[in-house]
């Protein structure tokens, strides 16, 4: 195994989890996510089976999110978005806001609180019923201080 390798724990539908490591580039490969569990056998799971992978730095189920949602607006640039899950679960995270980088499979975001035990969520697609973007936030050094185009027609002379 790699060092490249990242620990992961996935969580099912039925509320089963399984921990282990997944490569980062591709852990989905013809719609399964393929785990090296800890016993070091390589499983695929359906991704139609599970409700999230949660990218972790240690292997401890107690504490995957303990906050869910965002508190205030978040400083991070990206798109803001609720997931809302089939069992109507909610959490927030923060999407890339070039969504071409994100897998065609489903969502991989930074969640909202980055100090806790989880550093990014993988959401399958199937697993959701809706996502709601609730604000585009964008790097504040481009909207601050900008000049206007000279190149810029203006309309409607004074």
């Amino acid at each position: 195994m790699s060092s490249t390798h990242k620990k992961v724990i996935v969580r099912k539908h039925d509320r089963d989890s399984i921990s282990g490591h997944v490569a980062p580039a591709n852990f989905v490969v013809d719609g399964k996510l393929e785990l090296l569990n800890t016993s070091g056998n390589v499983v695929a799971i359906d991704l139609r089976d599970i409700k999230a992978v949660y990218f972790v730095r240690e292997f401890s189920d107690t504490d995957l999110m303990l906050r869910k949602t965002f508190t205030t607006r978040p400083r991070t640039e990206g798109l803001w978005v609720r997931l809302k899950f089939k069992d109507n679960d909610v959490i927030e995270g923060i999407l890339p806001n070039d969504l071409t980088q994100n897998p065609a499979e489903g969502f991989l975001m930074n969640p909202p609180d980055l100090r806790s035990n989880t550093q990014r969520v993988f959401v399958p697609r199937e697993a959701l019923t809706s996502v709601t973007v609730l604000a585009v936030i964008g790097s504040a050094n481009r909207r601050r201080g900008s000049q206007p185009d000279a190149r810029q027609v203006t309309l409607f002379e004074q």
